[in-house]
């Protein structure tokens, strides 16, 4: 690893901690809040840069000193030392400069649909939602139902962060057991589909009011007085493209059209995402995370009372401790795989150590 990379690390890290103390920045809250993003975003680089320095200072003292009084034993071991520690360094600061996904510190929109299986699918889908639930509230995030009926699941997660955790749950998952009504104790193979958006702001996706038919109607179901006495639920198409969402849990059509909004805005984003991704030939079939829900990702095999991750060949134990939202040792193998993927395509901030633009930078 070069020192140049040390050396931009530590100028950018040092611009950063002049700016979160400006006056200026602090009075304009958007540019603040930019500032702090990319200081955190730098944080973990920086101390490593900064044992880097340390650690290459004893290296240099090291070798002087032998250079002067001769091969002594314990200066020898203090040199290689240093050097075998530079080299763990280098490789965690390149690791840390891996470019994250832009989205990473989005709230997500998640939405979870029982795929083949019949009536078992629909059920596996409902303790999915549940998993992803508790998944949240362990990680400190807080999760917000937008839509919720039997093996159909739309919800927020709401928090800085989520999208970096949750993207990583998008995709097929296939659950293997014996269903409650199967008299012959036959092992039956259901799936549910995830979709993990990003949770777009309104000045990510331009929204022309001409494109959107936005029809109203008198819901259906559980929810209190106001079902099937007004004409509360909303169903609004988006005609360019054709989407379509429909929401009706609450009472208010108000509440119920800003939720549909909601969930229409992360399904354009994610559809512009993909189109770009497409364009620029980086299909991320192979990564980690979103897209390609016809693959299966996961396993929950009840009869082994075992869950396999195919993506990354994680396999653990107790799948009910799984389905109670213990998905950590899963989340930690596809962000440390997803990091060496990066590191092997050369998508991290030392792609060219005299360039410092991938840097985070927010005033550009």
């Amino acid at each position: 690893m070069s020192e140049k990379l040390v050396e931009q690390i530590e100028s950018r890290f040092a611009e950063l901690s002049q700016q979160m103390s400006d006056p200026d920045v602090i009075s304009e809250r958007d540019r603040y809040a930019e500032v702090g993003r990319a200081y955190r975003t730098l944080e973990p680089a920086h101390l490593l840069a900064v044992e880097w320095r340390r650690t290459a200072s004893d290296a240099e003292g090291a070798r002087e000193m032998l250079s002067e009084d001769g091969d002594d034993p314990e200066l020898r071991e203090m040199l290689e030392s240093s050097k075998s520690r530079l080299a763990e360094l280098g490789d965690a600061i390149r690791l840390a400069m891996v470019e994250s996904d832009p989205n990473d510190d989005k709230s997500v929109i998640v939405e979870i649909r029982g795929g083949a299986g019949g009536d078992e699918a629909g059920l596996f889908a409902g303790d999915l939602y549940r998993m992803l639930d508790r998944y949240a509230e362990r990680r400190g995030f807080t999760a917000e139902p937008l839509s919720v009926s039997d093996g159909d699941y739309t919800f927020a997660i709401k928090g800085a962060g989520a999208y970096s955790v949750f993207k990583h749950e998008g995709g097929t998952h296939r659950v293997q057991r014996v269903p409650e009504t199967e008299s012959q104790g036959r092992i039956h193979t259901s799936t549910a589909t995830v979709a993990v958006l990003p949770e777009a702001e309104d000045v990510e996706v331009a929204l022309d009011q001409n494109d959107l038919q936005i029809d109203v109607y008198r819901s259906s179901g559980p929810g209190g007085q106001s079902v099937n006495t007004t004409d509360s639920a909303v169903r609004i198409t988006h005609r360019p493209t054709g989407l379509v969402v429909s929401m009706q849990d609450e009472k208010s059509q108000l509440q119920n059209r800003d939720k549909a909004m909601r969930v229409l805005r992360a399904r354009l984003y994610e559809r512009e995402l993909a189109a770009q991704q497409a364009e620029q030939a980086q299909n991320r079939r192979s990564q980690v995370g979103t897209g390609e829900r016809s693959e299966k990702i996961r396993t929950y095999n009840f009869p082994q009372d075992r869950v396999t991750d195919h993506r990354v060949k994680l396999t653990k134990g107790e799948v009910q401790r799984v389905l109670g939202g213990e998905l950590d040792d899963f989340t930690a193998a596809l962000e440390a795989e997803e990091k060496r993927l990066k590191l092997e395509t050369g998508s991290l901030g030392e792609t060219d150590a005299r360039d410092s633009s991938s840097l985070p930078n927010p005033s550009r």
